[in-house]
């Protein structure tokens, strides 16, 4: 079961069943995000047991899921082809590689890779694509909902929506149904774990809505699904739970959501895209601060 613990990983979730749920959602939302996705953390996982990674880290998922992301990522941006199938293999194996990397660089500071694997690979990827034909020759379009539906003000209609995308959002999917099966998942987890991330995405969804983002992009869940690593990784992961920290997880979720639209604004001169930059950057720095702060500890 090291695979669907590698996609459960996705959302920091040790657990077999709830990457099942994860899968199942995967091919709902699409077969290709379910078939790449499945690559990915297969390639991922391969790769970091055949170069000797221990055992405890590679059965538990945590060398799967950058590459589950790269492979629902990339067939997103760059459409389903062969020579897609091949930069999923090829970013799988770069993306194990990085994560050793990471975790040889960041462990003296006790902060974990999160997600960056994924971001450094399939940024490099996407910007780095236009210079090649075969591989930007049928790249899908990717312009956020607002390009077709501007506009600030958020109905009932994108504010549910919105909340359950968010969800679905950290794996690419802005249907709404399928951000509840991704929900299912987590509270299959532990209800806990499902309250938190169902939170978390209100949070982040409100928080652009006060500042004024596009009603058509909230509704999708582009201003939530930071928020929701964001809240899982600051409160019960990494940070031991008390009120204090609670506090704490609700800050970091705003702040991801708002970085949300700095980070997005800052590729979008570049061709990049927003991935999960906004919540490894966020959790990387609400880590680091923890041992200056007395009332809140670290998990573990």
């Amino acid at each position: 079961m090291t695979i669907p613990r590698g996609v459960a990983q996705v959302d920091f979730q040790p657990n077999q069943w709830t990457g099942l749920v994860f899968i199942v959602a995967l091919f709902v939302g699409g077969w290709r995000f379910g078939v790449f996705g499945l690559l990915g953390t297969l390639v991922a996982t391969v790769t970091a047991y055949l170069f000797g990674v221990t055992w405890d880290r590679v059965s538990v998922g945590l060398e799967g899921f950058c590459g589950t992301l790269i492979g629902v990522g990339l067939v997103l941006y760059l459409e389903v082809r062969w020579m897609t199938v091949l930069l999923v293999i090829a970013g799988a194996i770069a993306g194990s590689v990085l994560t050793s990397a990471l975790n040889v660089l960041l462990t003296p500071y006790d902060l974990p890779t999160f997600t960056a694997p994924f971001c450094v690979i399939t940024s490099v990827m996407v910007i780095g694509g236009p210079s090649f034909s075969r591989i930007w020759a049928e790249h899908a379009r990717s312009a956020p909902p607002s390009a077709t539906a501007p506009g600030t003000a958020m109905s009932w209609h994108d504010f549910w929506r919105g909340t359950l995308s968010g969800v679905g959002q950290v794996f690419f999917q802005n249907q709404w149904y399928v951000g509840l099966i991704f929900l299912i998942g987590l509270f299959v987890a532990g209800w806990v774990t499902g309250l938190v991330a169902l939170l978390s995405s209100l949070v982040g969804l409100l928080t652009g809505w006060v500042l004024g983002a596009q009603a058509a992009d909230l509704g999708a869940g582009l201003y939530g699904y930071n928020s929701v690593l964001t809240g899982l990784a600051l409160w019960g992961t990494f940070v031991l739970v008390n009120r204090v920290s609670a506090v704490y997880a609700v800050i970091g979720a705003v702040s991801a959501a708002g970085l949300t639209a700095a980070i997005g604004n800052l590729f979008a001169v570049t061709g990049g895209h927003t991935l999960t930059w906004p919540f490894v950057l966020v959790s990387w720095v609400f880590l680091a601060a923890i041992p200056m702060f007395k009332k809140i500890q670290r998990a573990g």
